[in-house]
């Protein structure tokens, strides 16, 4: 039995291991029999700073996929896969959870999905430094993350964190501005693929992370960049 690494996936393969009396193994980047009733597994760790080799003794494997760990397959292949619908009759008593807020109406990539993420720090300054960030995103088909401290201070919603307690990200790019690069917030962004740091601070943890580091005010650079991607966009 095989989930997704979400949240979602991680809360219900849970909820199935503890009621059949399985072992669950989450975060999973491969899994292989190595005998009857023996999986070898290698599993994500400490938000994927390393990997755990395994074996996990069930009659029935029950596994998370971590995030982006194995390819998508070719649509032969997928072609091919079998989907059981299925559609739970549900009462009133059965709704015990009552949704408070929700993402409104809107679409795009999410914050775990998008291959572009410019993330914003306690260098942005406050709520109203984002405006740059999110034109800098909307022009480059991303959308904003933020560290820790800017949901700590009510500047911008949780769901936006990125890190060990936020979302664990994989873009093609992250470009981070203002962001010190704690080892929280660097568990949630290492697999991106290419890391551009944005700092005022040449010696911030997260500037021998990076790919590429602009050491500068974010509030020239920020204008500076949106100004030359426009300079490029057809008439």
């Amino acid at each position: 039995m095989v989930a997704a690494g979400t949240d979602r996936g991680q809360e219900v393969l849970a909820h199935l291991a503890a009621i059949t009396g399985l072992p669950m193994a989450a975060n999973c980047a491969s899994a292989e029999r190595a005998a009857a009733g023996e999986w070898r597994l290698v599993r994500h760790r400490w938000a994927g700073s390393l990997l755990e080799d395994a074996l996990l003794r069930a009659p029935v494997a029950v596994l998370t996929v971590a995030v982006d760990a194995v390819a998508a397959a070719p649509a032969a292949e997928s072609a091919a896969t079998r989907v059981c619908p299925y559609e739970p009759v549900l009462s009133e008593a059965d709704l015990a959870v009552l949704a408070t807020a929700s993402a409104g109406p809107g679409g795009g990539d999410s914050l775990a999905t998008a291959r572009v993420v410019v993330g914003g720090g306690r260098g942005v300054g406050g709520p109203e430094g984002f405006g740059a960030l999110e034109e800098l995103a909307g022009l480059l088909g991303g959308v904003v993350g933020v560290s820790r401290v800017v949901t700590s201070e009510g500047w911008r919603p949780h769901q936006q964190q990125v890190g060990q307690t936020g979302t664990r990200i994989s873009p093609e790019l992250y470009v981070a501005c203002g962001i010190s690069g704690a080892i929280q917030h660097m568990a949630g962004c290492q697999s991106a693929r290419h890391i551009v740091a944005i700092n005022t601070d040449p010696e911030a943890p997260i500037i021998s992370h990076a790919d590429y580091a602009v050491i500068g005010d974010l509030n020239q650079v920020i204008p500076a960049l949106i100004a030359a991607i426009r300079a490029r966009m057809p008439a």
